[in-house]
């Protein structure tokens, strides 16, 4: 049942959006807990790995790092260039880069499974990206803003370590020293990331909704193309160097999903409520394309 809920996390995000947009007050006023709700969504993450899945990189380091190169090094450079191209306002383009500089999405471990790629390998992408998303994210983020704005890089990097770091290993921690015991409830903190990414989302539509009719389209289109140059760029580049078909279709959902929640909580702390905006609809967008595409893949697995 907690798997279904999870599994339709587009349909959730998109109603609880829809209200957030007819009745913005109530949802806005929770600005503030936008940082808290991303700790926890950081904390059920680090619930999932114990500290032998950070031992796992070292039997497969090139692959792991390979999607990490990818992943920060295409997905910064074309949320820049879609938002030059499409000349997006600078607050919708500081939205965009920090959805680029961003690690790996949680739910890409979710959409790797439904597309028969390999799912251990996806938890150690994710882990990795995320940690080092610690020092890369303000980094890059200073890289292609600084002429844009004026990019905040060691508050940055204290927020991360507080919001994202800690949590993850305080998860880590707990899972590992009492993983036996967490196995009745292992499914609920899923469960637990999916509400809080979905209430995210809400808010940001509630802060946003007097500016929505000006900057949706635009900014859901540059969503969209950014979201694909990843997913096609993760997997063709690891076919062109002859890796399989499953490695190939984890780290496209790897580059291509990304933790937009954390560009939400930073964009949101540091610049405005408008550069939140590209994050709360890639939430709902990648978990969309993701599970259209496992869909897809799976399809064509079962009729060879």
């Amino acid at each position: 049942m907690m798997r279904g809920f999870v599994g339709l996390f587009p349909l959730w995000a998109i109603l609880l959006a829809v209200a957030a947009y007819v009745w913005p007050q109530p949802f806005a006023e929770l600005k503030n807990s936008i940082v808290p709700l991303l700790a926890l969504v950081m904390f059920c993450m680090g619930m999932t790995l114990t500290w032998r899945d950070f031992m796992h990189v070292l039997k497969q380091p090139a692959i792991v790092f390979m999607n990490a190169i990818i992943q920060f090094g295409c997905m910064p450079l074309f949320a820049w260039l879609i938002a030059l191209v499409l000349q997006l306002p600078p607050a919708i383009m500081v939205g965009m880069v920090l959805v680029g500089a961003s690690a790996g999405g949680t739910a890409s471990n979710v959409i790797c499974y439904m597309a028969q790629g390999n799912v251990a390998l996806s938890v150690l992408m994710t882990m990795v990206s995320t940690l080092c998303a610690v020092v890369l994210m303000p980094l890059l983020t200073w890289l292609y803003l600084n002429t844009v704005v004026t990019v905040p890089v060691a508050d940055m990097l204290r927020s991360i370590l507080t919001v994202v770091l800690l949590p993850v290993l305080a998860g880590t921690l707990i899972n590992s020293l009492l993983h036996s015991r967490l196995r009745k409830v292992e499914t609920l903190f899923p469960l637990l990331s999916t509400l809080a990414i979905i209430v995210i989302i809400a808010i940001i539509v509630g802060l946003n909704q007097p500016h929505l009719g000006n900057v949706a389209l635009p900014a859901i289109i540059a969503v969209i193309l950014h979201n694909s140059l990843g997913l096609a760029t993760g997997y063709w580049v690891v076919r062109l160097l002859k890796y399989d078909e499953s490695t190939a279709r984890t780290v496209a959902i790897e580059v291509g999903m990304q933790n937009s929640g954390l560009s939400v909580a930073l964009a949101v702390q540091y610049f405005s409520g408008l550069a939140a905006l590209p994050g709360a609809l890639f939430s709902i967008w990648h978990n969309l394309s993701g599970s259209l595409l496992a869909f897809y893949w799976r399809r064509t697995s079962d009729q060879k």
